[in-house]
């Protein structure tokens, strides 16, 4: 065990319960990840795909349950639509930071 991790209680411990490994270790990202708190790394450009695509999923469903009578579930569908694109539209943002700061840089799908 490293100095300075907490640990939870594994089923060997009189708290833990059955399933559990007895040492998980709670704390910073694990080692080899190259995000860190101060830096998140976060996958932009796979994001504002997906974010694009559940505006699309969501709009047609949405249109579709409004269309046969279903206005609570369309109105939900609707408000996730919109959540969707204050997401396309935060990540986007964020994507003409990144490229501010490093230049203009090729970046794929995961980056």
């Amino acid at each position: 065990m490293r100095p300075g991790v907490l640990m939870r209680p594994g089923p060997c411990s009189p708290a833990g319960r059955r399933g559990y490994a007895p040492a998980v270790p709670i704390g910073a990202q694990p080692p080899g990840r190259r995000g860190t708190v101060d830096e998140p790394f976060s996958a932009l450009n796979l994001r504002l795909v997906l974010a694009a695509f559940g505006f699309v999923v969501c709009t047609l469903l949405s249109i579709w349950l409004f269309h046969v009578g279903w206005t609570l579930p369309g109105w939900l569908l609707a408000a996730w639509a919109a959540v969707a694109v204050v997401d396309m539209i935060v990540v986007q943002l964020r994507r003409r930071a990144r490229r501010r700061a490093e230049g203009d840089g090729h970046h794929s799908l995961f980056e």
